[in-house]
């Protein structure tokens, strides 16, 4: 797969009537069985399988919507295992590295977003069918059988992060199954046929690019251009590119793609290009993890689903609080994109920050079944 989205897509030869006729049998058909806002569902895979021309409207929407739903489905990993490193220096290699990585899956939701409702589409995030699930798979069916779960940062999660980010071609060894990358660029190659639906009305833009990356500021989807940038920066931040798994849009110089860098806290060795072989080999200095809680999995449904360890009282109330501020985040998000919304995502980003300062106060409690362990937060959504 070539990962890159290039301004050559964009030209098209126009669809011939036999094409034109089965677009339009589409739209009177009968509706997809599984339902695009089911989280648990193998939408991305169907999407997959329809061939690019007979793509409809309705198609890129639906595409968009889940683009979104994976973009969403990354923070909660992410993020716990980024809560979970005691050190709060943010300049420390491991979390400096995943903090990055936590920023640019905000950039890349808030540029599918504007993708979205460019189109005329609605950014759905509060209706139960959407919110991520967790233990369990990738929405869509996106890597299917890799199973992602909530816990503290260890080797193993890392390994977790990596799979998740899993290039088509990655330049250390060979990959398999189906990657977020390609889902992409199957958008990207598809959009261009819709680009007269873009208007440019409810676009949201914040400027995360001085801090986090010339590629994190949150653009407006003006023309197909601006489409195809915003893919090409998913793509290469998330997979690196065909030649180097830098990431092209780094924050600071030396940044990896994001396959690349939790693959290196995952194996506990840098990334080197080897002078013999001239390939990429994760045979460098050592990475060591630093000292975080050790936070266990989160049980399905949260922990009041794990024997022996049911939250007491003080515990219950800290679990509702983050679940209330996670639930009060993703309506803020879908606010900013609403029809008549606040075209801005201050107030989430303001409750991320809580959400941390609360994931962290979870982290010190031990479970009383097995108190080598701790609680960690459940981002359980709440009416």
């Amino acid at each position: 797969m070539n990962s890159r989205a290039t301004a050559a897509a964009c030209v098209r030869a126009p669809p011939n009537p036999a094409t034109v006729r089965r677009r339009a049998e589409r739209r009177k058909g009968p509706a997809v069985t599984t339902g695009i806002l089911d989280y648990r569902s193998d939408a991305i895979v169907q999407l997959m399988n329809i061939a690019e021309e007979d793509w409809t409207e309705k198609e890129l929407k639906d595409a968009l919507q889940r683009a979104i739903m994976l973009e969403l489905s990354t923070i909660p990993p992410y993020a716990t295992a980024l809560w979970s490193i005691t050190n709060p220096d943010n300049s420390q290699p491991v979390r400096h590295a995943i903090r990055e990585i936590v920023f640019d899956e905000m950039s890349h939701f808030g540029l599918v977003c504007n993708m979205l409702t460019s189109i005329g589409g609605t950014v759905v995030l509060t209706d139960p069918l959407t919110v991520p699930k967790y233990p369990g798979e990738l929405p869509g069916g996106v890597n299917p059988g890799l199973e992602v779960y909530l816990s503290g940062l260890t080797r193993e999660s890392a390994g977790l992060f990596s799979d998740i980010e899993k290039p088509e071609h990655p330049l250390a060894f060979a990959a398999d199954g189906n990657t977020i990358g390609a889902f992409y660029q199957r958008i990207a190659d598809v959009f261009p046929t819709f680009a007269h639906l873009l208007t440019g009305q409810r676009q949201v833009t914040f400027p995360l690019g001085s801090s986090h990356g010339a590629g994190n500021d949150i653009v407006p989807m003006n023309t197909i251009d601006d489409v195809l940038n915003a893919i090409h920066i998913i793509q290469t931040q998330g997979e690196g590119t065909d030649a180097s798994p830098d990431n092209p849009f780094p924050g600071a110089p030396g940044e990896l793609a994001h396959y690349y860098a939790f693959k290196e806290i995952a194996v506990g060795k840098r990334l080197v290009l080897d002078d013999m072989t001239q390939k990429y080999e994760f045979t460098g200095a050592d990475v060591p993890l630093p000292d975080t809680s050790p936070v266990a999995r989160v049980p399905a449904g949260g922990w009041a689903n794990s024997p022996g360890n049911e939250p007491d009282q003080t515990t219950a109330g800290l679990l509702h609080t983050f679940n209330q501020q996670y639930s009060d985040m993703l309506r803020a998000l879908e606010q900013a994109w609403g029809a008549t919304g606040a075209d801005s995502i201050g107030p989430a980003i303001g409750l991320m920050g809580q959400m941390r300062r609360t994931a962290q106060q979870i982290n010190g409690i031990k479970l009383p079944a097995d108190p080598r362990f701790t609680y960690g937060p459940e981002w359980l959504f709440v009416q």
